[in-house]
């Protein structure tokens, strides 16, 4: 019988296989687990945008990447119903971006995210995320 967390942890391998979106940003998966996971990323200089910050779409992306992980750590395909986000502090070149990921409820096919994405102490954003399950594995779960 497979663990929650080797669980999480396959789910993971088999979606950053496939995730051309979040790997040609130079995101890295740094952790995960049932139902969450963390995700960083570096500003680079194609993501600032005209006010010389972090384009605000990248930051929604990097978040929706780690909600993404944290929603699929049971081996259940699962996409986002709907997603909204809070920006608090601009980024700039150069900073690193963590986003963790925590479930905060799960019902049926449904589920709420919080994720919490910051540079070093500061908190540059607040997203939360709704999960539907849809039909598949995302790896066959009798190997």
């Amino acid at each position: 019988m497979r663990s929650p967390q080797e669980t999480a942890r396959r789910a993971a391998e088999a979606m950053w296989a496939s995730d051309r979106a979040s790997r040609s940003l130079g995101m890295e998966l740094v952790d995960v687990g049932p139902g969450r996971a963390t995700v960083r990323m570096t500003v680079r200089e194609d993501m600032v945008n005209g006010h010389a910050i972090g384009h605000g779409g990248l930051t929604f992306t990097l978040a929706d990447s780690a909600f993404a992980f944290a929603c699929n750590s049971y081996n259940r395909s699962t996409v986002a119903a709907a997603c909204d986000i809070r920006f608090l502090a601009p980024t700039r070149l150069g900073d690193v971006l963590v986003a963790e990921a925590v479930e905060r409820s799960r019902n049926g096919r449904d589920g709420v995210y919080e994720v919490t994405v910051r540079t070093g102490q500061t908190v540059v954003a607040e997203f939360i995320g709704r999960s539907k399950e849809i039909r598949g594995r995302l790896f066959p779960e009798e190997d």
